[in-house]
């Protein structure tokens, strides 16, 4: 598997910058619009560097934040108006297309 690059990293960090408040991406939606391979590349990316972007507003597939962040994360998306019910986020409402 090849490195991923700086400018991979900084467009992912850009389309996640990129996301408006009330609205949710994917790893997958924000891989597909980097040209990543992987949704597991933009965890790794997030993982290292994303603490001055709206992380919140990413989530698996399902649509549910991940158990450790769960409450911090759909606190943060409520405040913003995200359509949550029983845990998990409205992806049919709420996805940003980039």
């Amino acid at each position: 598997m090849a490195a991923t690059t700086e400018e991979q990293i900084e467009e992912v960090r850009r389309l996640i910058a990129s996301i408006p408040a009330g609205f949710v991406a994917t790893y997958g939606d924000i891989a597909d619009a980097a040209g990543l391979s992987s949704a597991r590349t933009v965890g790794w990316i997030m993982r290292t560097d994303s603490a001055d972007l709206p992380w919140h507003r990413v989530l698996g597939a399902s649509g549910k934040p991940s158990a450790h962040l769960a409450h911090r994360q759909i606190a943060k998306l409520e405040l913003e108006g995200v359509p949550i019910k029983e845990g998990r986020i409205d992806l049919k409402k709420a996805r940003f297309h980039f």
